[in-house]
């Protein structure tokens, strides 16, 4: 899959490399460490040496800069995805969600998978602009396209900077359809404009959500919304007209998935009106850093879930195979597999894609673009 997120950022430098002191305070950081990403030829460890004065701890605080895309719209090819080309306002993610498999894709900016990716962040303003260009461009030929598939683009940041606001005024005026992946609260700024959106069944949002355990979700995802908050966000947007699918990602065997009916029934009862699941995705650097969460936060359940996800991918914590990846194999998949889809007929919830319609493009002042066939 081509993400662009796992794209060197376009006219900007290779991001300068950095040790995270000890004397720095991670409160409401998902990593506990910031290991070395795997394309740097030196790994950088801070060290006492015993001559340095104590220092004051301070806290841990996130950096951003900014990055002028040449292009915002990635393609894809992969055959487990239902969509062929998505926007990624942000390159890494506050949320701070240890288990995202999007961390690997700071390595290719030379950072680190651990802290670097929820502390170091990259902005992407005037994407809008760019996105305008090329919605407009004779050649181009619509198709839904997938917003927050790698990070998150109503992270914290969005208050401030609004690029994933502005994308989304372009596309209402081109009438092109969109799909957009979040647990963030700041997308009820935009509820009015994704009501509109979707009562034309030109815009659905799925909001994710692993637990309704507060206190797990706060180690989990130490910097989003709690689970009950998220539910609320799912009924906003239901109320605007904006039809909304429940996410129950990631599923951890032996930590969550007896959560399953439970959390379905509630976002049945927030007004989701479909769901789907991903089982937990370990890629690359993502597994030792879920491994070292795991005996930090959940000691006496981590060889429990860590040998399930083993049975689950073949004796492996992770099977990157297309087809495999977001589902496992083995009995215990299946059976989180049939239970969701008992779950889905109890609580009325469709298990297939939303919809949405392509022949209402237009490029503003040139009439109405024919959808491709």
């Amino acid at each position: 899959m081509t993400a662009s997120a796992s794209d060197p950022p376009s006219g900007s430098a290779t991001a300068p490399k950095r040790t995270v002191p000890a004397n720095l305070k991670r409160r409401g950081r998902g990593a506990l460490s910031n290991r070395t990403g795997r394309f740097e030829a030196l790994e950088r460890v801070a060290v006492d040496d015993g001559w340095e004065l104590p220092e004051e701890e301070a806290l841990l605080r996130t950096e951003v800069t900014t990055e002028r895309p040449r292009r915002v719209i990635s393609r894809n090819e992969s055959p487990d995805i239902p969509f062929d080309r998505s926007i990624n306002p942000y390159r890494g993610c506050e949320h701070g969600c240890i288990y995202c498999f999007a961390r690997p894709t700071h390595a290719w900016l030379g950072m680190s998978a651990g802290l670097d990716f929820e502390t170091r962040l990259i902005a992407r303003p005037g994407a809008a602009e760019v996105l305008r260009r090329e919605l407009a461009a004779p050649s181009y030929r619509v198709a839904p396209i997938a917003i927050g598939t790698v990070t998150d683009p109503y992270q914290p940041l969005e208050g401030r900077l609004r690029v994933t606001g502005a994308i989304l005024e372009v596309l209402e005026e081109f009438a092109h359809p969109v799909s957009i992946v979040t647990k963030g609260t700041l997308i009820e700024h935009d509820a009015a404009l994704l009501g509109r959106m979707g009562r034309r069944a030109l815009a659905w949002v799925g909001v994710s959500i692993a637990t309704l355990d507060a206190r797990l979700a706060r180690r989990l995802d130490p910097r989003a919304p709690s689970p009950a908050r998220r539910l609320r966000v799912i009924a906003r947007l239901a109320a605007a007209g904006c039809p909304v699918r429940l996410m129950v990602a990631p599923v951890i065997p032996g930590l969550t998935d007896h959560e399953l009916e439970r959390i379905l029934a509630a976002g049945a009862r927030a007004g989701a009106v479909a769901a789907s699941w991903i089982m937990l995705r370990l890629p690359r650097e993502v597994a030792p850093l879920f491994e070292e969460w795991l005996q930090r936060h959940c000691p006496a359940r981590a060889g429990r879930v860590l040998a399930r996800l083993r049975e689950i991918h073949g004796g492996r914590l992770y099977d990157p195979r297309w087809g495999r990846r977001m589902r496992g194999g083995g009995e215990h998949a299946r059976l989180i597999a049939r239970r969701f889809a008992l779950a889905l007929a109890r609580n009325g919830l469709s298990g297939e894609s939303i919809r949405l319609r392509r022949d209402l493009f237009r490029v503003p002042g040139r009439g109405t673009q024919l959808p491709l066939l």
